[in-house]
């Protein structure tokens, strides 16, 4: 007979969206969903920082600080944000976490990640080719390289990436993938 330990155990190992467990920050107990969403298994993960999940230091700390803040005063946190997959990869995401210490949200923590076709809109929705084009810029992709990959002219790409800049209120391309890297307006 299965025993109710036994079905939360199944329900956490088995969750839709890759779940985390997380204390200060280090990940205590990764679902097996994981595997599909990031890449690791999730012994491979379970002892490491999260840190190993984000882009870079600069969105480690601001994303997390972010977080930490908006879960002192709401229960359940939602935001999206790009986290980095185990090969490498920057793919964008949703996050939902929940503090089981409210003065403390850090200290232990229920995270949940889903993967999303559609990249950040801040400043103004981009429309659905800037997104596509913001996910290779993020990863190091030339425009030659996108262009390629998209089937269109390389000033095609350099029109959207003019664009997104505009959009981002930002100065050039180095800024626009910062912003891009950083960008949920709501980060965790």
């Amino acid at each position: 007979m299965v025993g109710t330990r036994d079905y939360e155990r199944l329900a956490f190992l088995h969750a839709p969206d890759a779940t985390l467990i997380l204390a200060d920050r280090m990940i205590l107990r990764a679902s097996l969903r994981v595997e599909a969403v990031f890449g690791w298994t999730p012994r491979e993960l379970e002892g490491q920082s999260i840190r190993v999940l984000y882009p870079g230091q600069t969105d480690y700390e601001l994303i997390g600080e972010r977080a930490r803040k908006a879960m002192l005063a709401t229960t359940v946190y939602r935001d999206e944000r790009f986290m980095r997959r185990k090969d490498g990869q920057v793919v964008w995401m949703e996050g939902h976490g929940t503090a089981l210490d409210r003065d403390d949200p850090q200290r232990l923590a229920i995270w949940t990640y889903r993967p999303l076709e559609a990249g950040p809109g801040p400043e103004g929705p981009l429309t659905a080719t800037e997104k596509k084009i913001a996910r290779y810029l993020v990863n190091g992709f030339t425009s030659k390289e996108i262009a390629l990959a998209l089937a269109c002219s390389p000033r095609t790409v350099e029109v959207h990436r003019a664009n997104m800049i505009r959009k981002m209120k930002v100065r050039n391309s180095f800024e626009l993938v910062s912003r891009l890297l950083a960008a949920p307006g709501e980060g965790g």
